[in-house]
C-alpha cells in the first residue's frame, strides 16, 4: 500500500492523466438525478408555454392582417358612398325633368325643340345609370317584391288589390345600393288587406 501511494504520486508528478478514482474530476456541486429530472420537466413546461404563446401571437397577427386587408378593401369599395348619395339626388332631378318633358312633348306637337330636349335628357339619364352600374351603384326596383326593412322605408299602406299583403305596391323614391350595401332606402307603399 505505501507502494501504491508512491506510484500514484509518481503519475501526478510525471504529468500522466489521472484515473477515474481521481477526486479532482468530480463536479464541485453535484446534482442528483431527481434534481436534474425536476429541472428538465420545468424547462419542458417553459418550452410548451412559450410555444403556445408563439402560436397565439401568430394567430392574432394573422387575424389583424385579415381585418386590416378587409378594412382596406371596404374603404376602396365604399369610399365613394357619400359622393354616390349626392349623385342619386341629381339622378332623381334628371329623371323627374325627363318625365315632365315627356309629358309635354307629344308626337303631334309641332315644337321640335321640346322633343330634342326630352331625347337629350333621356340620353343623359341612360348614361348616368350606366356610369352608376360601372361603379357598383344600382337602383332598386322593389315593386312586387317583399317588404325588406333593410332596403325599404314605408311611407304609406295601400289596399292589396291583386297583390299579397306585405309586398311593395308603389315606390315614391327610388332606393340605391352600392356593391350590395343600401346607401338610400326606397320610399315605398306596402300592400295591406283591405278592411271593410
Amino acid at each position: 500500500s505505501p507502494c501504491a501511494f508512491s506510484t500514484a504520486a509518481q503519475q501526478r508528478s510525471t504529468g500522466d492523466e489521472c484515473g477515474p478514482e481521481d477526486p479532482s474530476d468530480e463536479p464541485k456541486h453535484p446534482l442528483s438525478d431527481c434534481a436534474l429530472e425536476h429541472r428538465a420537466l420545468k424547462l419542458e413546461e417553459q418550452v410548451r408555454d412559450l410555444t403556445e404563446r408563439y402560436r397565439k401571437a401568430l394567430a392574432d397577427s394573422e387575424n389583424v392582417r385579415r381585418r386590416t386587408q378587409k378594412f382596406v378593401e371596404d374603404a376602396k369599395l365604399f369610399g365613394i358612398q357619400s359622393f354616390c348619395r349626392d349623385l342619386v339626388e341629381v339622378a332623381d332631378i334628371l329623371e323627374k325633368t325627363a318625365e315632365s318633358a315627356a309629358g309635354q312633348a307629344e308626337p303631334s306637337d309641332p315644337n321640335p325643340t321640346l322633343k330634342k330636349i326630352y331625347e337629350g335628357l333621356s340620353l343623359i339619364e341612360a348614361k348616368l345609370q350606366s356610369v352608376f352600374a360601372k361603379h357598383g351603384l344600382q337602383k332598386m326596383n322593389p315593386v312586387g317584391g317583399r317588404y325588406d326593412p333593410y332596403d325599404h322605408e314605408i311611407i304609406c299602406h295601400v289596399p292589396a288589390e291583386g297583390m299579397q299583403p306585405g309586398t311593395v305596391a308603389l315606390v315614391t323614391q327610388d332606393g340605391y345600393k352600392l356593391h350590395g350595401r343600401t346607401i338610400r332606402h326606397a320610399l315605398v307603399g306596402v300592400a295591406v288587406e283591405a278592411h271593410e
